[in-house]
């Protein structure tokens, strides 16, 4: 999972908008279906943020995502000999990826959670540049670590902790690369925290509003 390729700070988008696109975004989803040797998605939510990804490089976009780096995603499935479905949590590996270096600590609980960021170049699968979140690392207890296990966890404070990793965790990043968006888009509520986090950079609603975007599943159906 790392890689030899350094990265540097402040960072500055890889490629060039198209003029049509003057607004900067950034793009907060908890899966995406880019490619199946990143296995970090389970499903319809993911296959909606990964053809984004590539809409925006096809399209010179100015937009970056934001992630969480999944040490097992969602359960693999396989048949048992008896052709019933068997469940499995494997660990992936993902050796095109370059480690920021970039940590930053969230108080989760009271406790203060490490969090690393690893880096997607476009050129790998041609997508916009991929942040991915994960608090698999050093300084980090085994409670810590499974945050970033497993992609929808089914234990509700695993699964909370992991909307705050995401979202706080998420615009923290933000700062610590010297980037600052025109706009944040939350894919679904799994990023709210990271509302509370914005709300103290930009000190009132009024300005977070001009500047945070989010839709649901609801919305993507043309549902009120």
């Amino acid at each position: 999972m790392h890689s030899d390729q350094p990265f540097t700070t402040p960072f500055i988008h890889p490629f060039t908008a198209d003029k049509k696109f003057t607004k900067s975004v950034a793009y907060f989803s908890m899966e995406y279906a880019i490619d199946q040797s990143l296995k970090i998605y389970s499903g319809g939510l993911g296959f909606l943020a990964g053809s984004h990804m590539r809409s925006a490089y096809a399209l010179n976009q100015n937009l970056i995502g934001i992630g969480m780096l999944w040490k097992y995603g969602y359960y693999d499935q396989d048949r048992k000999r008896d052709n019933s479905m068997e469940v499995e949590f494997r660990e992936k590996i993902y050796h095109f990826l370059i480690d920021t270096k970039i940590r930053t600590a969230i108080d989760i609980g009271g406790q203060a959670i490490w969090v690393n960021a690893y880096y997607l170049p476009p050129e790998i699968f041609k997508t916009a540049p991929l942040f991915f979140l994960t608090t698999n690392t050093e300084g980090n207890d085994y409670n810590a670590r499974s945050i970033s296990y497993s992609l929808y966890d089914s234990n509700p404070g695993t699964k909370t902790s992991q909307c705050i990793v995401l979202g706080i965790g998420g615009a923290k990043l933000l700062d610590a690369l010297g980037y600052t968006p025109d706009v944040y888009h939350f894919n679904e509520a799994h990023a709210l925290p990271g509302a509370f986090q914005l709300l103290q950079k930009y000190k009132t609603l009024a300005q977070l509003k001009k500047r945070l975007v989010f839709h649901n599943a609801y919305t993507r159906r043309g549902r009120k």
